[in-house]
């Protein structure tokens, strides 16, 4: 990973081709693995870094946005943990656990551990090839609520 962000500077930089890039520490040289003849960007272009699954949150009649509101109103470190699993789900679809995980009836969620032990639940729909997130909670049991589960379905019914 750190070699490929180490070539994409130099593409950034103007080193258009693989040859022009200096072998890194490890003794490589430069056109071991990809064709030096072949402009660099072209052949990082061919590896799928696109959102499977975008995210956007659901948007209530009068609105608002219930889960950006939740996030926000999370210490900034347990939003970036939440927003790192979402965004997990977003490049990884589809994906299991422990990441993610199926409730039934077109309801999945996303699963990040807080700091300071807590657990917290992110859940969704999928419509128009869209992640909508439509409930964020704290989990203080076991279970899932079912009132959380129940507010997910009626704002799923919102969105299909």
């Amino acid at each position: 990973l750190r070699r490929t962000h180490r070539h994409l500077r130099y593409v950034l930089l103007g080193q258009e081709t693989r040859s022009q890039i200096p072998p890194s520490r490890d003794g490589e040289g430069a056109g071991s693995r990809f064709n030096s003849n072949v402009p660099f960007m072209t052949q990082w272009s061919l590896l799928d870094r696109s959102k499977k699954l975008p995210a956007s949150f659901y948007l209530s009649a009068n609105g608002r946005e219930p889960v950006r509101d939740w996030i926000l109103a999370l210490s900034p470190e347990d939003r970036k943990l939440v927003g790192r699993d979402i965004q997990k789900v977003e490049f990884g679809w589809p994906l299991g656990m422990p990441y993610c995980r199926s409730l039934g009836q077109g309801l999945w969620e996303v699963r990040s551990d807080l700091t300071r032990g807590k657990i917290a639940r992110v859940i969704f729909c999928i419509a128009r090839n869209q992640m909508v997130l439509l409930h964020g909670f704290v989990k203080k049991t076991q279970k899932t609520p079912q009132l959380s589960i129940d507010l997910a379905l009626k704002r799923m019914q919102e969105v299909k």
